[in-house]
């Protein structure tokens, strides 16, 4: 038997479809869309504004910049060393996008506002002297009032790289350049006197710390970690360091 409808249910069994169907849509666009923030594991740091998750994915931080780890630039590792503190390796963090800015750079490394404690670390670098504010392309977050107050403050109070490198310019348009450190006093170590966790060369006792700048300046880049790595001198954790 057949069936007809009356206008009014055609119209009520329409009216169905489209929500239905606008559902759908909806649901396939917030399944594409990345979330806005996520708990992951940090693995290891690159140097001030870059660090691995032990998912694989590497995170750059956004809107900040800091210098140059292994070229020898002025707090290069003492960057390094501040971002370890804020965010400690095996401990899990916050990451959070912008979705004013790229989520990710031609790196493949993504890029995010990381948290912890509640603490932004992007800022708390800057707040500390650590870092710099860093807006690409001219490019402006959610945080980039904050960034560029904690860098004024900083750059006042002559906190971090700020006292450490007095040539440094606050120009947040530019990745930051803060000089050289001075060239490497290091003479290589006598014999008996080298870090077992590294081989391929002879690499200094830890401490001090040292970087790739003054590994190379012995003349033994690259070498290999065959153990906990005290310099932290593999940045990929790929088991060579200062490649």
């Amino acid at each position: 038997m057949n069936t007809i409808l009356r206008p009014a249910a055609v119209g009520a069994l329409v009216c169905l479809i489209l929500v239905s169907a606008s559902l759908v849509v909806s649901a396939a666009g917030l399944a594409s869309e990345p979330r806005r923030s996520e708990t992951a594991v940090v693995a290891s740091i690159y140097d001030g504004d870059t660090l691995s998750l032990r998912d694989g994915r590497r995170v750059r931080l956004l809107q900040i910049d800091t210098p140059e780890l292994g070229s020898g630039e002025c707090y290069s590792r003492a960057a390094r060393t501040a971002l370890t503190g804020l965010a400690p390796i095996g401990k899990p963090v916050v990451l959070e996008l912008d979705p004013a800015l790229d989520r990710t750079d031609r790196y493949g490394r993504i890029l995010r506002y990381v948290k912890r404690n509640g603490v932004n670390v992007n800022v708390e670098l800057v707040r500390r002297g650590a870092a710099a504010p860093y807006f690409y392309r001219s490019d402006k977050g959610r945080y980039a009032t904050s960034l560029m107050r904690a860098a004024q403050r900083a750059k006042a109070s002559k906190l971090g790289l700020w006292k450490a490198c007095p040539s440094t310019v606050l120009s947040p348009e530019r990745a930051i350049s803060t000089g050289r450190s001075g060239p490497p006093t290091l003479t290589p170590p006598p014999t008996g006197k080298c870090d077992p966790n590294y081989a391929g060369g002879c690499v200094p006792l830890y401490p001090p710390d040292l970087d790739c700048a003054d590994i190379r300046a012995l003349g033994i880049a690259p070498v290999r970690v065959v153990g906990s790595d005290p310099h932290r001198l593999d940045g990929d954790d790929d088991g060579i360091g200062c490649e």
